[in-house]
């Protein structure tokens, strides 16, 4: 398959990157990346020398089965008028990763054109191919194309086809949320120095105690109070630390920050 992802910024160069990584490990997957800057392109491609570089949208385009429009949302009018004259767009898979870019903008910039149309939502952790990625595709996606996005994104984490109300939640929770959860983990570490540990330490304690939490909700299948229970005794140390956190309006904030966004 070849995919060309239409600027490595931020989540074009984790898309890439985790294809790459994807390819390595055997998938059939030829990746173009362009950017505005040679710069641009050699930094990413000094890792991933796999990876075809070019300043030309229109070749890229050309070129490709799936085209990943990964440029700022109020690049990719200027960006279409430059591809929108490249030949052969009929039937091609285009997918924005544009936030609030969805189906039916690009429709309106590629007037008469026959492309295959997604609005899709990854978060950065696609370099490490552990994405949470929400997929919406338009109404006139069949559904082998749709299975197809998503085996797509699969190879860079986790992939889920919805509608766009629920891939505006899902995005609040993972795209928006990878930031929060970093957040925490400052706090944790913060916390961690204040107790006397070196900052060094106090990250690597708390982001492996992030993956250890991670991995017992994963593979026990349990509930999260179902898990904290089992490490609350009463009259602990846990159960004291926990109660700060609702005395703070813990759970209220995260919910609070995850509702910032729908608004």
């Amino acid at each position: 398959m070849r995919i060309s992802v239409i600027g490595a910024g931020n989540m074009g160069g984790a898309l890439a990157k985790g294809w790459v990584k994807a390819s390595r490990d055997g998938e059939q997957l030829d990746i173009t990346v362009t950017a505005h800057t040679q710069r641009s392109l050699d930094r990413i491609s000094a890792d991933f020398p796999e990876l075809h570089c070019t300043l030309d949208n229109r070749k890229a385009v050309a070129e490709a089965d799936v085209v990943v429009l990964a440029v700022k949302p109020w690049m990719v009018k200027a960006v279409m008028d430059e591809i929108a004259s490249a030949e052969n767009l009929d039937g091609k898979i285009f997918v924005s990763v544009a936030a609030n870019v969805l189906p039916a903008d690009l429709k309106t910039m590629m007037p008469g054109c026959k492309a295959h149309i997604f609005y899709v939502m990854p978060n950065i952790a696609a370099e490490y191919r552990q994405s949470m990625t929400f997929i919406s595709p338009a109404d006139d996606v069949t559904e082998d194309e749709a299975d197809m996005v998503q085996r797509l994104f699969s190879l860079v984490g986790m992939a889920q086809i919805c509608d766009v109300k629920t891939l505006s939640a899902g995005n609040m929770l993972a795209g928006c949320g990878i930031a929060y959860v970093m957040r925490f983990l400052h706090a944790m570490m913060q916390g961690g120095v204040e107790l006397g540990l070196y900052p060094a330490d106090a990250q690597q304690i708390a982001q492996q105690t992030m993956t250890g939490a991670v991995t017992v909700l994963r593979e026990s299948g349990l509930h999260p109070e179902a898990a904290i229970d089992k490490v609350t005794t009463p009259g602990g140390l846990t159960i004291k630390g926990l109660n700060e956190l609702d005395h703070a309006g813990f759970t209220s904030a995260v919910i609070r920050c995850l509702k910032a966004g729908m608004k």
